[in-house]
């Protein structure tokens, strides 16, 4: 699932700001970035993630906040040491005795960026990156409350249709029958028909059309689809509804292949496309 979180805190009285970022994949893919300074923590904050997000990819990036610009630090006796240099030069060759000061802090290694060294604790770093999770999750569970919103209307509508084909099954059998029984006595030609035979022949005719046990298995795992759906799993719900989902397609084509009638053959297509849709939203789901 999408979603960002930040926060900001201080490390060893030095001011921190995290952000993290996330969008969907299937499982755990961690991204951090870290200052210098904090490169040895790594570990600790890759644990924090991995216990605020079980799935997606996850981009974690740490700024420190330094008070004003980096300053130039001047190294006073490497400054001094130029400056008699330059004395003795202009006494030897007898040079004018004005001494550019900017000309000096040009000379190499007189002025050199000053890098503070941050000092801290793993834990000050990983209290500020929970609290950004905390963020990013709140993001995600707002984010999720739609796309179960969406998921579950679209369940409604595949139960729907499971439940026109239960109502239509019954009737369709009877239809088969009949039209068997024509076609039979079609083809005898007023000849004297065995009736146990034709009997037999439709009971196995309805037992290849029969869609009860596919229509009842349909039920089921549209049932634990809602109560996974609404459930809170400790390791979150999208590999058990990617699960039930496969489940409820192989159910589909096991009725499309035993259908042969038009309006069974509608709803199962519908079936299909309604799974479809769904299967792309739970891969957001975690």
């Amino acid at each position: 699932m999408t979603g960002f979180g930040a926060a900001e805190g201080e490390v060893g009285g030095t001011l921190v700001a995290v952000e993290v970022r996330s969008v969907n994949h299937r499982f755990f893919n961690p991204s951090i970035k870290l200052p210098s300074e904090f490169a040895r923590w790594e570990g600790e904050v890759r644990e924090a993630l991995r216990r605020g997000v079980s799935r997606g990819h996850v981009t974690l990036v740490a700024r420190i906040s330094r008070d004003g610009q980096s300053e130039g630090r001047i190294d006073e006796a490497r400054f001094a040491a130029y400056v008699e240099q330059l004395r003795s030069l202009q006494e030897r060759y007898h040079l004018e005795p004005t001494l550019d000061v900017g000309t000096i802090l040009r000379l190499p290694d007189v002025l050199a960026s000053r890098e503070d060294g941050v000092e801290g604790t793993a834990p000050e770093l990983v209290d500020i990156v929970s609290r950004a999770l905390a963020a990013l999750d709140a993001m995600r569970q707002a984010e999720g409350v739609r796309l179960a919103a969406y998921v579950e209307e679209h369940v409604d509508l595949i139960a729907q249709a499971v439940d026109r084909i239960a109502a239509r099954a019954p009737q369709r059998l009877i239809e088969q029958r009949d039209r068997l029984r024509q076609a039979v006595q079609e083809l005898a030609g007023g000849i004297s028909i065995d009736d146990q035979r034709l009997a037999q022949e439709i009971a196995l005719l309805a037992d290849r059309l029969d869609v009860s046990e596919e229509v009842s298995r349909f039920g089921a795992h549209l049932e634990a689809f809602r109560d996974a759906l609404r459930g809170k799993a400790a390791d979150g719900v999208g590999k058990r509804l990617g699960f039930l989902l496969q489940e409820l397609l192989r159910e589909a084509n096991t009725t499309g292949s035993k259908a042969n009638d038009a309006a069974i053959l509608q709803d199962v297509l519908a079936i299909k496309e309604e799974l479809e849709r769904i299967r792309e939203q739970v891969e957001n789901l975690e």
